[in-house]
């Protein structure tokens, strides 16, 4: 007597590359792979498929994307690529480079990329429930104590530096109920801190007039500020990414001094400068947003803020800079990221007059950075002897590594508590800062 085996799942190997957005770009296509009874391999050899998730935000992020592309196809030989290169000029270059990819998707296009796993690599394997597993929360690429929570995609703003809009489009809202149900599960399954992000998450429910949805049998609008006052109710750490300083954001502060979300806002500023905001068609009061940023540190001395800039924009004279200096110095803002300005393929910005040399840009930018480290540094120098919150991201043989309330994974700094090993991660502890240096924290 013979028995029939069933096939075995055929192996998709996942390259993702680019921002957290695009993280949830993949973790969806992951999800959708494992419902559909394909396994996710870490490895190129025993893949039948390479999916690479490409970033296309910046030329520097364009020659990554090609250049995992190109590993994949000597590595695998079979390669799909998807994402922010997806689309016109990018998917051309992407051929003219690597004429063996099998296939190529544009952004968030989740159904176009497995109509194409499909084509090349058919599964002929029906899911089994018993055994085919895939978690409530969907399969997540961070570690099981946060992730991010998606609400909105796309973007009504048309910055002459940016190809976002052309990319993923105008701004969609996902409904509050929708959303909710998401942070819903994610708790369950163990998340201690959800990381709100969007292209603008300011901006969130503006395009479906923010409309009225259910969770849990109560009606909600779809606001950033009802968002905020639902996630508070899980009593894990809640944190706000890509927050345009616009004057409703007034009304999350007390929310953060009230202990309900954490006080830590991400917003984009670009500059300091008026005049270079008007050419890169951004809110250009700068005074305005200084005056904001100490009216939420009135209402909330816990708070930090975090952001970045551009230097070199085209026409950038020595003066702008200057203001630029200025600027963030009044601002002394918590986290600082800084970039030297890139031109973009398709960006309206490249047709500016006035192009800043390399050279400039580099000087500039070292000018920048050391400024910003400086306020860094005093301002964690501050925190010696404060009583902090930690949640704990690493635990090794010579102690653990977490992050207080200001600190994002990946992007901002770390708290470091040597000899700590009877914690592990997810875990939130209080303890004394002994000492600091520009960017991290120790508890020792």
């Amino acid at each position: 007597m013979s028995t029939l085996s069933s096939p075995a799942a055929p192996k998709v190997g996942f390259v993702s590359l680019g921002c957290p957005k695009a993280l949830v770009d993949s973790e969806r296509i992951l999800t959708q792979l494992r419902l559909d009874g394909y396994e996710v391999t870490g490895r190129y050899d025993d893949a039948g498929v390479v999916i690479v998730n490409t970033c296309g935000f910046i030329d520097s992020a364009k020659a990554e994307s090609l250049a995992a592309i190109g590993e994949a196809l000597e590595a695998n030989g079979r390669v799909l690529v998807t994402g922010c290169m997806g689309k016109g000029e990018d998917a051309e270059r992407i051929l003219a480079a690597h004429p063996k990819v099998l296939g190529i998707t544009g952004p968030a296009a989740y159904e176009d990329v497995l109509s194409e796993v499909r084509r090349v690599l058919p599964n002929h394997r029906r899911p089994d429930p018993l055994i085919d597993l895939v978690p409530a929360q969907g399969v997540k690429l961070t570690p099981r104590h946060y992730a991010y929570l998606k609400i909105s995609e796309g973007c009504n703003h048309r910055c002459q530096f940016c190809i976002i809009p052309s990319m993923r489009g105008d701004l969609v809202s996902r409904p509050i109920g929708e959303v909710m149900k998401e942070a819903e599960g994610l708790v369950r399954a163990g998340v201690r801190e959800l990381l709100v992000i969007s292209q603008d998450t300011s901006a969130y429910g503006v395009d479906i007039k923010y409309r009225t949805d259910f969770w849990d049998g109560r009606p909600l609008k779809s606001d950033l500020q009802a968002l905020a006052e639902a996630l508070a109710e899980f009593g894990i750490w809640v944190r706000l990414h890509y927050v345009y300083p616009y004057p409703h954001v007034d009304k999350l502060i007390p929310l953060m001094a009230q202990g309900k979300i954490l006080p830590y806002l991400d917003i984009p500023l670009q500059h300091g400068s008026p005049t270079v905001l008007q050419r890169m068609k951004r809110p250009a009061g700068t005074s305005k947003t200084l005056d904001r940023i100490h009216q939420w540190r009135d209402t909330c001395p816990e708070l930090t803020l975090r952001s970045t800039f551009i230097v070199g924009f085209p026409g950038e004279t020595e003066q702008e800079f200057e203001e630029l200096l200025d600027f963030i110095e009044a601002a002394e803002l918590d986290r600082v990221g800084c970039f030297q300005y890139s031109p973009v393929a398709g960006a309206a910005a490249n047709d500016l007059p006035h192009h800043v040399p390399d050279a400039i840009k580099q000087s500039r930018w070292d000018t920048f950075m050391a400024t910003q480290q400086a306020i860094s540094a005093d301002k964690l120098q501050r925190k010696k002897g404060q009583t902090i919150e930690v949640i704990i991201d690493e635990v090794s043989p010579d102690g653990a590594l977490g992050r207080s309330m200001g600190d994002a994974p990946e992007i901002d700094g770390l708290v470091h508590l040597p000899g700590a090993r009877d914690l592990k991660p997810g875990d939130v502890i209080e303890g004394q800062v002994t000492r600091s240096d520009e960017y991290d924290l120790w508890i020792d």
